[in-house]
């Protein structure tokens, strides 16, 4: 239970069902430690996982009459989520912590506390559908029907024995339905109008670089230096940047270098420290290598597989054709051009609606 409206309305609809529930909420982040650091907002208010998510969580297990408990997985939040989302950026690479938050906590640490209190399943609020396919033996993740909403792409690393034992009972609604549900079900203003959360949770603001400075600040650890030049693909030099954790795959502007037409970040060569920067035509690639792969309705890619990829969240299902290359690596070839593919972000391999599987890039 997040506190907002998505998960209120599952506990509440299964409670309606007459289950027996429990609700659990995980304390991941103190909202607290960053506050006043230089650039960084003194109170933190209305993102995901902030002490008020807390309390609304909290009155709504109390308007529905069930156990309620907070779960502190902040070490482990660190550790996991934060610590690698800080050494990404400071490497060259854009991660994607959502997806590392759902695949080491949310459905790793959350669903051991659920078995240790006895539950046999646990409900999340989150935009997907999950099915069990008899001709396969094996669970399926499938897209949520209100695509705007759909967040199968941060779910690709949930593993079979995961999907089992997790059920997603808004992935058949749309958000209206979702907010109409939470109504009906007497759920207050207060939850079922409330907005969606869509910073990081983290990251208030969303200015990486900020939140970086003040990360390694607070752990006494000294910024590395990271500066280096601005290149075009052939070498030639174009300038100096402050750090490559200033830049992604894709950025236009803030680059400090002005030319005759726009530039755009190629590439970032993080062992160099150099910014590789071109024309907008230089950003499409229609090839890229993942690893840390995690095939969800196949067992394996013994042959190379026909799927549609998505490269970031808001990336439309591009046609692709998947093929294994390393013990754990799959090549990704494209039949169109794809603008920015971007190192640390994930790609996820769809067969229609079904979740083939996904990875990390490199």
């Amino acid at each position: 239970m997040s506190g907002g409206v998505d998960s209120s309305t599952v506990a509440a609809m299964l409670r309606a069902e007459g289950h027996t529930i429990v609700g659990l909420t995980m304390q991941l982040w103190n909202q607290r430690r960053l506050a006043g650091h230089e650039g960084m907002p003194e109170q933190v208010r209305g993102r995901c996982c902030s002490i008020d998510d807390v309390y609304d969580a909290r009155r709504v297990a109390e308007t529905l009459d069930i156990p309620y408990y907070v779960v502190n997985h902040e070490q482990r939040f660190e550790q996991d989520v934060v610590r690698p989302f800080v050494e990404e950026y400071l490497s060259g690479r854009t991660p994607v912590p959502c997806s590392l938050c759902n695949n080491h906590l949310k459905f790793d640490q959350l669903l051991i506390t659920a078995q240790q209190i006895g539950a046999d399943t646990l409900a999340t609020g989150h935009y997907a559908r999950i099915e069990f396919n008899p001709a396969s033996e094996r669970w399926n993740l499938l897209r949520g029907v209100d695509r705007s909403r759909d967040q199968s792409y941060f779910l690709f690393g949930l593993t079979q024995e995961q999907l089992s034992r997790t059920i997603f009972p808004l992935g058949n609604m749309v958000k209206p339905e979702v907010r109409e549900k939470a109504r009906a079900l007497g759920l207050s203003p207060v939850t079922s109008e409330k907005p969606d959360s869509q910073e990081i949770c983290f990251v208030p603001g969303g200015d990486y670089k900020k939140f970086i400075d003040a990360y390694l600040a607070e752990q006494g650890e000294a910024l590395p230096d990271t500066a280096g030049e601005l290149v075009t693909p052939s070498g030639k030099v174009m300038g100096e940047h402050g750090g490559i954790h200033h830049f992604t795959v894709g950025q236009r502007k803030g680059l400090g270098v002005a030319t005759g037409s726009p530039l755009y970040v190629l590439e970032i060569r993080g062992n160099q420290k150099q910014v590789v920067v071109g024309a907008g035509d230089e950003l499409h690639s229609t090839t890229l290598r993942a690893r840390r792969i995690n095939l969800i309705s196949v067992a394996g890619l013994e042959q190379p597989m026909r799927v549609t990829a998505k490269i970031r969240h808001r990336h439309e299902p591009a046609s692709a054709t998947a093929q294994q290359t390393g013990d754990d690596e799959i090549t990704m070839t494209f039949d169109q051009p794809q603008r920015a593919i971007t190192p640390g972000q994930a790609v996820v391999l769809y067969d229609g609606d079904n979740v083939v599987g996904g990875g990390w890039i490199i």
